[in-house]
């Protein structure tokens, strides 16, 4: 695995701006803006997922980001049972379930392979350019 320098290059990231963008879009309009509560509810765990793998990679420890991956991880489960309640209610097509359906699972599988992988390091931390084994 290459060295990853930021938490922008994590592909569970950029898979989780993705989701994010999608969710945003698909709550602004017609009855599922007027749903406040499940709007606000999709948005805040789309943002968890983003933020949680943000958050974990600047905690300086691999025991830590892997928490913060965990969180990660539930939220984009939480998200994905949202989806069933947004297509129930009518809010979104059954393709819009199935974007966020896919994405929610591919955000999920790429963090849970990056936790395992994280498990099988050496403990570090960083400390700007510079790496200290534990």
């Amino acid at each position: 695995m290459a060295t990853i320098t930021r938490f922008e290059e994590i592909e569970a990231w950029q898979t989780a701006r993705e989701l994010t963008r999608r969710i945003y879009r698909l709550t602004r309009d017609g009855q599922f803006a007027g749903d406040i509560s499940l709007c606000d509810q999709m948005r805040r765990a789309a943002v968890s997922v983003l933020s949680n793998i943000a958050e974990g990679y600047e905690s300086r420890t691999s025991t830590l980001f892997r928490e913060y991956l965990g969180r990660a991880k539930a939220s984009a489960g939480e998200l994905r049972a949202q989806g069933y309640v947004a297509l129930d209610a009518g809010y979104i097509t059954q393709a819009e379930f199935d974007t966020i359906f896919e994405l929610c699972d591919k955000c999920s599988r790429q963090i849970f392979r990056f936790m395992q992988y994280l498990a099988n390091q050496p403990k570090t931390i960083r400390e700007d350019d510079n790496e200290y084994n534990v």
